[in-house]
């Protein structure tokens, strides 16, 4: 997959707290061994429902369980009251908040990792066992070149193009960026069941939850005329839909939890596009 380089923006991800690795054996410290790591997430949360949907792809509901989290974190900083012990227990008076997602490890009551890409990638090398890799030889290039689609493209274009604080030009200019990742992706995608192989690999999960978060997040901060051109990538909405009748992706779907934490978060006006859905999500995915 050819890839045109983004222009390097600040990740409004937020950066990880921890970022250990499973490793390969027990001179690692963190090693493989099923039972031993838990999750800490959220579906409403988009590296929360990516993780739960490789989580669901790869089948590790009694390898490595996971805890759901409430959509919306209880403290007033955005975290969650429940994860202030191993936050507390992994950095001595940590300050900051306790975000989820959150891979700990029991045997210690530490948390290994707080960053999504590193979790996903260790619980497919490390857990995935004989399924297909979400992550299959060759292709790590690709996946993290739609990871910088993805994440600079089309989540941090579409909120700068419905900045209200920004400057006419400057939204102009982000919606630019997002419609031409788009029409990539949707050329990438006529003919194509999957975006990068014959099968899904993360780079499907990474594009799919983007898109869920452009309909059911960003949108709401766009004029209707922006929404209809984003809506106008059949291959691309299409796609989504598909992906969405998969019991790993749509079964994690929690719309109403996304609405809600939406809400609390956001700080922004409310734009015409919020009356234009593209994809009735409810209807489409699976149970």
């Amino acid at each position: 997959m050819t890839v045109t380089p983004l222009a390097a923006h600040a990740a409004d991800r937020p950066a990880p707290a921890f970022r250990g690795r499973i490793g390969r054996d027990a001179r690692s410290g963190h090693y493989a061994v099923p039972g031993r790591y838990r999750l800490h997430l959220s579906t409403a949360c988009p590296g929360g429902l990516r993780i739960a949907v490789a989580h669901s792809l790869l089948g590790l509901d009694t390898v490595c369980p996971a805890t759901h989290l409430p959509a919306v974190p209880d403290c007033p900083e955005g975290g969650h009251s429940v994860l202030r012990p191993l936050y507390e227990a992994s950095a001595h008076r940590y300050p900051g908040p306790a975000i989820a997602p959150v891979l700990s490890d029991d045997w210690s009551g530490r948390i290994v990792s707080t960053h999504a890409p590193d979790i996903m990638r260790d619980l497919d090398r490390r857990f995935g066992g004989d399924r297909p890799s979400l992550y299959p030889c060759g292709a790590e290039s690709e996946i993290e070149a739609v990871e910088r689609m993805c994440a600079q493209g089309i989540e941090q274009a579409a909120q700068r193009a419905g900045s209200a604080g920004g400057a006419p030009v400057e939204r102009d200019r982000a919606l630019g960026m997002l419609l031409e990742t788009m029409g990539a992706l949707e050329r990438r995608l006529e003919g194509r069941t999957y975006l990068i192989r014959d099968e899904i690999t993360a780079a499907d999960v990474e594009l799919w939850v983007a898109l869920v978060q452009l309909d059911t997040v960003h949108r709401n901060h766009l004029d209707a005329s922006a929404v209809q051109r984003i809506a106008d990538h059949p291959a691309l909405w299409a796609y989504a839909r598909r992906l969405a009748a998969h019991p790993a992706f749509g079964g994690h779907l929690d719309l109403d939890g996304i609405e809600r934490r939406h809400h609390a978060r956001c700080q922004g006006l409310e734009a015409a596009g919020a009356a234009v859905q593209i994809l009735d999500w409810a209807t489409h995915a699976a149970g």
